[in-house]
Order: C-alpha cells, then structure tokens, then sequence
C-alpha cells in the first residue's frame, strides 16, 4: 500500500486505499485505529485550513506553503472558515 508502518492517517483514506487494493487482487492494509486528544486530531488533519484555525496557525500555514499543500475543503471548518456553503 502507500502508507508506512506507524503513519497516522485518516480512516476514510485507508478504507479507499483498500478498497482499491482489494479490486486489484492485492493484501490491504492492516490498521488499528487510534484515539487521539482535541489537540493532536485537529493538528492531524488532512486539511490544513482545519489545523490552522486550531492551534500553530502559523507553522500550519508555513509548512502547507513551503509543501505546495491544496485543501480540497471536504470538511465542516475548513468550508466556514472560506466563506463556502457548508457541503
């Protein structure tokens, strides 16, 4: 799969790499999820306009630019926050 041993992922992003996985005749992946606290589960995030508005706006924002990051803006916050209706 695409996903290293002890990478922290998101569970919907898993479930789609297995599926493709398994269409293909290929081992999925094994996983176990993890619960975190508020602080690490909003830096976590695949969005990083979700992560900024929580804690370490700027890293968030630096590391984002510096990695040419796109948010696909799938989630609740990250739509408000760009002024979008909520999807």
């Amino acid at each position: 799969s695409e996903f290293l041993e002890g990478e922290q992922v998101e569970y919907a992003r898993v479930k789609v790499s297995n599926r493709i996985l398994e269409e293909e005749g290929k081992v999925p992946a094994t996983y176990s999820r993890d619960l975190l606290g508020i602080t690490k589960a909003s830096l976590a995030t695949e969005s990083f306009i979700s992560a900024a508005s929580f804690q370490e706006t700027t890293r968030v924002l630096t590391e984002a630019a510096v990695a040419g990051k796109r948010d696909e803006l799938r989630g609740l916050k990250e739509n408000v926050i760009v002024g979008r209706l909520i999807p």
